[in-house]
């Protein structure tokens, strides 16, 4: 009997232990302490990735110096690690593994690159541990009901089934169309942008969708398709490796019709390649979640020149690293009391947060939909920029009911 006593208390030792590890309802979660919170990461800061890699980290470590030098949040200061796994899905996963068991990490801040994302967010969930941002818009990532284990993760960047919504609704609201003309990539971001386009689009228009390869040189059959079906608007859901190219045939063949695209080519460079043969026959598009003209670009640029020796001061995936650090303060901030796992995710799904830069995202009653509201930008080439600001920054009811 002393035995099957002792084995009982030993078993329940053993599973408060589990729970207080894994941030369970009593105590402080792992990496918490009286004075600081420690949280790490896994992004590629060497490699052919390192370019934005880079970057993204100083974001993030500007970000917390910003908290840090200002007193912490609740008399916490922020502690921040991180793991070079070159863009490697097996170092990542050795990365995200480490990061758990050794480091011992509260949360992970800014998770980096889809096929890290993809072979390492199983491993996040199993262990409980929050996730604040990713850094790729993969379609795994999108939840419109999320319980249980998938609570864990708050995608803030777009995700690419929701911004296929969003723009879908601009094509309702905004261009009134009835029959929305889709070219789309066979790749994962043409096909998550697609399934959020048709869902959006479900008993408001007609979809006519027309797939290309990535990169296709030519894609005049899907153009033609679309012409012939007289389709009110033409959605680009492919990235810049193929944009162009349905830009531009777009133009040869007179469809002459407002064109709408991802965020991903709203970039100077796109304008460039396309902007001598599209010359004013018709309108692009393309959604914006990241407005530098806000007044936290001031903070953001004091405090980004403290960490890097490099100019980041207009640095898109500097800022996106800032934007990382942002959300998760702002769901530190809410927790008064024991600081456990499910506390700050409590906190994180108690109302919206805005997005320094942009709109808000709300993450309650299990939303996990990366960026919910986006501004419509216009491509102009006599910008610097190659796109001017046409519309503020909307959710998807405002838009459509425009």
């Amino acid at each position: 009997m002393k035995r099957k006593i002792y084995s009982m208390i030993s078993i329940l030792l053993v599973l408060s232990m589990v729970l207080v590890g894994c941030g369970g309802s009593g105590g402080s979660a792992q990496g918490v302490t009286d004075t600081t919170v420690k949280v790490g990461n896994s992004i590629a800061t060497s490699g052919p990735l390192a370019p934005v890699g880079v970057p993204f980290k100083a974001g993030i470590e500007a970000y917390f110096k910003m908290v840090n030098d200002g007193g912490g949040v609740h008399g916490r200061t922020i502690e921040y690690v991180h793991q070079d796994d070159e863009f490697n899905p097996e170092k990542g996963k050795a990365a995200v593994d480490k990061m758990i068991n050794d480091e011992k990490i509260f949360a992970f801040v800014g998770h980096f690159g889809t096929p890290i994302v993809g072979a390492t967010i199983g491993d996040i969930k199993e262990a409980g541990i929050p996730a604040v941002y990713f850094a790729t818009g993969t379609g795994l990532l999108y939840n419109e009901n999320a319980e249980g284990a998938d609570r864990v993760a708050y995608p803030v960047q777009p995700v690419y089934p929701m911004e296929g919504r969003i723009l879908a609704a601009w094509s309702l609201g905004e261009f009134e169309a009835k029959t929305i003309g889709v070219v789309y990539t066979n790749d994962d971001a043409g096909k998550d942008l697609l399934s959020g386009i048709k869902a959006q689009a479900e008993g408001a228009a007609t979809v006519v969708a027309e797939q290309v390869p990535p990169n296709a040189e030519d894609v005049s059959a899907a153009i033609t398709k679309l012409k012939d079906s007289d389709v009110d608007v033409v959605i680009i859901a492919a990235i810049q490796g193929t944009f162009p190219q349905i830009a531009k045939e777009m133009a040869k063949q007179g469809l002459h019709k407002p064109a709408v695209t991802t965020y991903v080519n709203a970039d100077q460079r796109m304008t460039a390649l396309v902007a001598d043969d599209v010359n004013g026959q018709f309108d692009i598009y393309a959604n914006a979640w990241v407005d530098m003209t806000k007044p936290a670009i001031e903070d953001y640029r004091t405090w980004i020149s403290q960490v890097s020796s490099e100019d980041l001061s207009n640095n898109a995936y500097a800022m996106t690293g800032w934007i990382a650090a942002h959300f998760f303060v702002e769901g530190l901030k809410r927790v008064e009391g024991d600081l456990t796992w499910e506390t700050y995710m409590s906190a994180m799904e108690e109302a919206p947060i805005s997005n320094p830069f942009g709109g808000s995202i709300d993450f309650s009653k299990g939303q996990r939909l990366g960026t919910q509201e986006m501004a419509l930008l216009r491509m102009n080439p006599e910008e610097p920029a190659g796109w001017e600001g046409f519309k503020d920054f909307m959710g998807i009811d405002e838009i459509v009911s425009k």
